[in-house]
């Protein structure tokens, strides 16, 4: 007759044990990793993680950016393609859509001629006809320029939005376009939360606001894009001061 040692029988209850358990959805007994096949910054605390996923944003090339921005009063919704020497998207704010280029320190704005016109005058409707879907070169000693070129810069757009306040917790894992993320908070979420991507560079890939002051999410880091000046027949002049409202 064959003895089988107590320990092995112990082991055998168990893993039989476990497995029941696992059966009914109580998984305590997992040796499975969460944090398997990610890049790592899961396991940090909430104030790593920020400073790391920050220094990638610096570190990265160009960016796309998509979503909403409140301040002072107005909803802007922003759809821009992002690098170190130019930008190119559009800006919704208050019905108005208008298209931005700016290639080095040279910035051109198109819209349709309802931006450009306040309706108050025949000739400024009809000024304003031809200045429809072209581009306009925006002066930089004019005070527009100093208005939108904001939009435009990755480093200072970067440096403004991605920020939270208050104490910055760990709030779980969780999913952004399919990308695994590990999400914190400021104020336990009062403060804005930011997704950390969990894949490869520790990228901010979505931003909720604290206060409600919009939503965005950030894509092709890293991922380059050409910009040219506009064509001579795709630019007019617009002769005088831009409108600055």
């Amino acid at each position: 007759m064959t003895v089988i040692p107590q320990g092995r029988i112990r082991r055998a209850a168990l893993l039989s044990a476990c497995c029941a358990l696992a059966v009914t959805g109580l998984t305590g007994c997992s040796s499975e990793d969460p944090d398997a096949g990610t890049n790592g910054v899961g396991k940090l605390t909430a104030p790593q993680i920020q400073a790391k996923t920050l220094k990638a944003a610096e570190s990265a090339d160009a960016v796309q950016l998509s979503g909403s921005v409140a301040t002072s009063g107005r909803t802007y919704r922003i759809d821009m393609k992002l690098k170190s020497d130019g930008a190119m998207g559009s800006v919704t704010a208050e019905g108005a859509t208008f298209r931005l280029l700016r290639v080095d320190e040279q910035l051109f704005l198109m819209a349709d001629a309802g931006f450009w016109s306040d309706g108050d005058a025949k000739a400024d409707e009809e000024a304003a006809a031809k200045l429809d879907g072209k581009y306009v070169k925006v002066p930089r000693n004019d005070p527009s320029y100093k208005k939108f070129i904001g939009f435009t810069e990755m480093d200072v757009l970067l440096e403004g939005l991605l920020t939270l306040h208050g104490k910055v917790e760990t709030d779980g894992r969780h999913e952004q376009s399919g990308v695994r993320t590990v999400r914190i908070s400021g104020d336990q979420g009062s403060g804005g939360t930011l997704d950390v991507s969990l894949e490869g560079t520790p990228y901010p890939l979505r931003l909720v606001r604290g206060g409600g002051a919009g939503t965005l999410t950030f894509s092709s880091w890293g991922k380059g894009f050409a910009l040219e000046e506009p064509k001579k027949d795709e630019t007019v002049d617009y002769g005088q001061q831009l409108p600055t409202s």
